[in-house]
């Protein structure tokens, strides 16, 4: 599997720029290109996906959504079989990491870190530099980076804003010797319009159009700046993975304690007449943030996932059974999704009905009592805002009880990224008590509702797309209608 880490030595370096920029030139140019991202981002990998849904490869075929290779959240073990799975039938896969090269989990050494996912992949890292405040000096930078681990090949330079060929050529003079070949230069130009607020960009699925253009941008930039036969020579470079891809049915099939899928694929527990329950999964422009691979667990696990969005659907989708809220920006939208009385009274019923509901913080936020004083679903006996104090950072957990996510005693890895609050922060039974970095009960478990601001990856805990499809009610012969 050709494969390239586009890395920096900090973050702002324009590892997004250059990223993006490479995967949506490649695609253009037919490849079927794969994109990933280090760590647990959810907006980059929405303009990844966008990036290489132009390729001509992809005609007629499901569009490849942007991975995450979070060796925190998955454990190192699971990087490269995600990445198979992720990358599988492609001609090209760029990883765009994450923080600096070497950044990684807090007091935890390399772990999750680019340089850590890098090596776990076995893939040649390029280093996108910002050359705007230096000449000479790049080459000593490059040559720490380069020399720091050697573990870690860092096999390319992509100098970025680079002020005028003059400086262009003195940055190439002093990397001359340094024996790591620069692939590109990219000129300091004002930068592709790309709109942040208070978690970061703005996602695709609020600015589609806009984010085209963008995109189609960024690859004019690189495909103009940067040596593109080269990088896809170096990133064919890349020598065999001795692991399998990773696989839904054998995850969930393990999580049952069977040994594997039948030939031909999983056998998932359905109704006798052959129905699958259906797992509502909210999207839209109010949830955006979800991993590719927890619809591929719930599918696994014998589920029809139908995706829905809060801010259009006034009913929930037909025979819902199990819904699942992942984050988001719902503090944007408030007033819209509080306008949608019938939707809001269709979840709360769903709930009273004891329908099994996985809500991570977006989801939490909008199973409230009320988000920034207008109304929500009223599921939980809390009370959400905005706040001025970002929470961020990775966490460690434990199940305080039974829910349909996960059996008491669980541990789990989880991640925390969000400008709001929700009072009180736990109910009488907690989702979660947290164990490090800090000790605290976190999120409510209420009947079959499971909520909580703590971002898990369902691949590293498989058992949590088992439990929750079992815990939705089977299927009825000819039932129809919302959910509940």
């Amino acid at each position: 599997m050709p494969r390239l880490v586009i890395a920096a030595p900090a973050s702002g370096s324009g590892k997004t720029t250059v990223a993006t920029g490479l995967m949506a030139a490649f695609a253009e140019r037919g490849l079927d290109v794969s994109p990933h991202k280090v760590g647990p981002d959810y907006i980059d990998p929405g303009y990844h996906a966008l990036a290489v849904s132009s390729s001509p490869a992809r005609s007629g075929r499901a569009p490849r959504p942007g991975r995450n290779l979070d060796a925190f959240l998955c454990g190192p073990e699971r990087i490269a079989p995600l990445f198979l799975h992720g990358a599988d039938g492609s001609d090209l896969a760029v990883v765009e990491g994450v923080m600096g090269l070497y950044d990684g989990a807090a007091g935890q050494g390399e772990l999750a870190s680019t340089a850590h996912v890098a090596k776990l992949l076995r893939a040649p890292v390029v280093l996108v530099v910002d050359a705007s405040s230096q000449s000479r000096s790049v080459a000593a930078l490059v040559h720490g980076f380069a020399s720091w681990d050697p573990e870690v090949r860092v096999a390319g330079v992509i100098l970025n804003k680079v002020g005028s060929d003059r400086h262009e050529e003195l940055l190439r003079e002093a990397l001359d010797g340094s024996g790591v070949p620069v692939f590109g230069a990219l000129r300091r130009v004002r930068a592709v319009r790309a709109p942040s607020r208070h978690l970061g960009l703005v996602p695709v699925a609020e600015r589609r159009a806009e984010a085209v253009e963008s995109v189609a941008a960024l690859a004019e930039r690189v495909r103009a700046g940067c040596d593109l036969e080269g990088l896809l020579a170096l990133a064919r470079s890349a020598p065999p993975l001795p692991d399998q891809p990773w696989c839904p049915e054998r995850e969930t099939a393990a999580a049952r304690g069977g040994a594997g899928p039948a030939p031909g694929g999983a056998r998932p527990v359905v109704a006798p007449g052959g129905a699958r329950p259906v797992v509502a999964l909210a999207g839209g422009a109010a949830f955006t943030f979800s991993y590719a691979e927890q619809a591929e667990l719930l599918t696994a696990a014998g589920a029809e996932v139908v995706p829905f969005d809060p801010l259009r659907e006034e009913r929930l989708p037909p025979g819902t059974a199990g819904l699942v809220i992942g984050g988001g920006f719902p503090e944007v939208y408030a007033p819209e999704l509080s306008a949608n009385g019938p939707l809001r009274a269709e979840v709360a019923g769903l709930a009273a009905a004891g329908a099994p509901i996985a809500a991570e913080c977006a989801g939490l936020l909008y199973l409230a009592r009320s988000l920034d004083g207008e109304p929500m679903c009223g599921v939980l006996p809390a009370e959400a805002r905005m706040s001025e104090r970002l929470t961020l950072g990775y966490r460690e957990a434990v199940a305080v009880g039974d829910s349909p996510l996960a059996a008491a005693g669980t541990r789990v890895r989880g991640h925390e990224f969000h400008r709001t609050a929700v009072e009180p922060g736990a109910g009488p039974e907690p989702a979660w008590g947290l164990v490090r970095p800090e000790r605290r009960a976190e999120g409510f478990v209420r009947g079959r509702v499971h909520a909580s601001y703590l971002h898990v990856h369902w691949a590293a805990m498989p058992e949590a797309a088992v439990r929750f499809v079992g815990a939705c009610a089977p299927p009825r012969s000819g039932s129809g209608g919302g959910g509940r």
